[in-house]
């Protein structure tokens, strides 16, 4: 049976996070070294947006306390997870103080943090923000790209609000 949305009624948070849930998306952690101590989050809503120049994107809450910190940094690190890394995306949503715990990272000298096993690490700066409702759309710019060699890499992906993995075709 399918649901359709006829009211303004429909539109109400709860209802919307679960129609936008039924997209599956990948996910990353954002991560930067402040005042010497590595800031992160984890986001299921980055994109690639452009070649020329080199840009990809996230959003994030407007209410978010960890993007202030994270937005003073000069450069900041874009890692793709991997499916193994489920464990690490709710850590990087949980205690701030926690986030790095037991985690493998990488700082640049510009301040740039990336895990060490993710599929895929970006240096990138803050090319743009757009306020957009409740969220701000980041615009990054790359600086640097490194890919992880595996053999069979597969993404996180967020979908239906729970972490799972691409199944090959």
């Amino acid at each position: 049976m399918m649901t359709v949305l006829r009211t303004n009624q429909d539109l109400d948070a709860t209802r919307l996070r679960e129609v936008f849930g039924i997209y599956p998306s990948g996910v990353v952690a954002v991560a930067a070294e402040v005042g010497g101590v590595p800031v992160g989050l984890a986001a299921s809503s980055f994109t690639s947006v452009s070649l020329d120049p080199p840009l990809v994107s996230f959003s994030i809450a407007n209410a978010s306390k960890t993007w202030p910190d994270l937005r003073r940094s000069a450069h900041l690190g874009v890692t793709i997870l991997a499916d193994h890394h489920s464990g690490v995306a709710r850590q990087l949503a949980g205690a701030v103080e926690r986030r790095f715990d037991g985690l493998s990272f990488t700082a640049t000298p510009d301040g740039a943090v990336t895990l060490d096993d993710g599929l895929a690490q970006f240096d990138t700066t803050v090319y743009d923000e757009v306020l957009a409702g409740d969220h701000t759309i980041v615009l990054l710019r790359l600086v640097a790209v490194r890919r992880t060699p595996l053999t069979d890499p597969s993404p996180l992906v967020f979908h239906r609000s729970r972490f799972g993995r691409v199944q090959p075709g």
